[in-house]
């Protein structure tokens, strides 16, 4: 073969790859939706696939770049994606045609990744039955079942603190905070005892940093899940588990076995998949394998832990940046105390309206998924416009940037708890406010993550105030974590509160 020939060769490869990652450059503009320019490779997305910026804080660039636009058509990497940002849109997806929008359109692992088997990725055949039966887990009922097991962790959390404090050191908040939800989800879910603030050497605490440390493995591994799902499966023959699988699979199997031995029944997340492993038939048209069933306790887990734990710790950071709302909810915490004693309960702690106000906006202004997904399993045009989508399209609405809108939100960069007063929340569209997502495929655990966090808190500013510190940060979201993260952690420091 000639120079030529090889010349031409290669010059045949790159048209090849050229036109494979173009080819679908003129889905959004043929339909008539506007959006930024792809290039090849990256699609639109470059800065975030690039770890340069948070996938957050790119959408709302795009929101806020096509600020009169319902929709913005976008690409990941060649993938056309759909970003709606009109509310009664997002409703349309979300509820009034959940239908044929109920899958989040991610690929699951059953082989190389077993316990990516989980409500939060499945598709909606495996996603419907298991959501009616892991439900009655976190029922009101439930929570009141609990909730003196969430104060105990708390009293031990206020034990904690005390030792901190004495210190005067700053506190990375962000694991101060983890290793009491960490606490909290093994008591009441599993009934083990993590102990994850006595013991630093917790073998659940070891697994919750491990599944979301922004490590390059941890990166490598999401980006081919991602990007080539058929070398990823095909790694399922080389790969052995990761420690987190097997630590996790191996725990809830012991945990099985020990309560069917013993005898024991505490009507909790594992007693659920106990009867489940019994009774297969209860679920219709799928296949229960132990791997589908210890992927539902692991999400509890990771997602019950991590997402409150950061809610917590963005709590106390703009408390510590704004003294006179922290001096404000202390006070309501010492009138609850004053009229109920030291035992407060669940309907105590839901008549505390500013607490309520301050984990809202805590959540407006830091949710920590920053934009929710779905995938079109058929056909849809929108109501009231001439936008229509085929099947498979990946749809995200961009919760972090419409909770960051001016116009929705005046000076979304200030903490303002009465944003969330009655009255306020009454006239904003219930659209412009989705931290646990919204219809048939909301958050299963909003009710506790809401409890664990307040409970937390409580416990916290009762007798400790928090400040900023030396080693104080601005919060930068950072582009390397799976959900919002600050960059450079929340220190803080914890002192104890003057009664004198």
């Amino acid at each position: 073969m000639g120079p030529f020939e090889v010349l031409c060769g290669i010059a045949a490869v790159i048209l090849a790859v050229y036109y494979y990652f173009t080819s679908t450059f003129d889905f959004w503009k043929s339909r008539g939706i506007r959006g930024p320019q792809p290039i090849p490779i990256f699609g639109t997305v470059k800065n975030a696939l690039l770890m340069k910026q948070s996938m957050g804080d790119y959408l709302m660039q795009v929101y806020n770049d096509y600020k009169d636009e319902p929709v913005v058509g976008i690409f990941s990497r060649r993938e056309p994606v759909l970003v709606v940002k009109d509310a009664e849109l997002i409703k349309e997806v979300l509820i009034k045609d959940f239908s044929k929008f109920a899958d989040r359109g991610i690929i699951t692992y059953d082989k190389v990744e077993p316990l990516s088997q989980h409500l939060f990725n499945l598709e909606p055949k495996r996603w419907r039955p298991l959501r009616m039966k892991l439900s009655p887990v976190f029922t009101s009922g439930k929570l009141k079942e609990m909730f003196s097991l969430i104060s105990d962790c708390a009293e031990n959390l206020g034990q904690y603190v005390e030792k901190v404090a004495i210190k005067n050191e700053a506190v990375e908040c962000r694991e101060l905070t983890a290793k009491y939800t960490t606490d909290v989800i093994g008591t009441c879910a599993f009934g083990i005892e993590m102990n994850a603030l006595s013991d630093e050497d917790s073998e659940f605490r070891k697994v919750g940093r491990a599944v979301f440390a922004t490590s390059w493995l941890n990166v490598i591994r999401f980006r081919l899940r991602r990007s080539f799902p058929w070398l990823f499966t095909l790694l399922a023959y080389i790969l052995p588990y990761t420690k987190s699988t097997r630590f996790f699979m191996r725990t809830i199997a012991e945990s099985i076995d020990y309560r069917e031995k013993n005898n024991i029944v505490r009507h909790d997340f594992v007693d659920i998949l106990r009867e489940l492993k019994k009774h297969p038939d209860k679920v219709s048209d799928i296949t229960l394998t132990d791997s589908l069933l210890v992927s539902q306790a692991f999400v509890f887990f990771v997602a019950g832990f991590e997402t409150s734990s950061t809610t917590m710790s963005n709590a106390l950071y703009e408390l510590a940046l704004n003294p006179k709302v922290q001096s404000r909810l202390r006070e309501e915490i010492d009138q609850e105390y004053a009229k109920h004693g030291s035992n407060l309960t669940y309907e105590n702690i839901k008549s505390m309206p500013y607490l309520d106000k301050v984990f809202k906006e805590t959540l407006r202004k830091y949710p920590p998924a920053t934009f929710l997904l779905r995938q079109s399993t058929e056909a849809h045009t929108f109501g009231g416009t001439s936008v229509t989508i085929p099947k498979d399209v990946k749809v995200w609405i961009p919760v972090y940037a419409i909770h960051r809108d001016s116009d929705i939100y005046p000076e979304p960069d200030v903490f303002d708890p009465e944003r969330f007063d009655e009255e306020a929340s009454q006239k904003r569209n219930a659209m412009s406010y989705l931290p646990f997502g919204d219809g048939p495929r909301n958050c299963i655990g909003a009710r506790f993550a809401i409890f664990q966090t307040k409970i937390g808190l409580i416990k916290l500013l009762r007798n400790y105030k928090v400040e900023t510190c030396e080693k104080t940060q601005p919060y930068v979201n950072d582009p390397k974590a799976f959900l919002l993260a600050p960059k450079n952690g929340i220190h803080l420091r914890i002192t104890k509160v003057n009664r004198s």
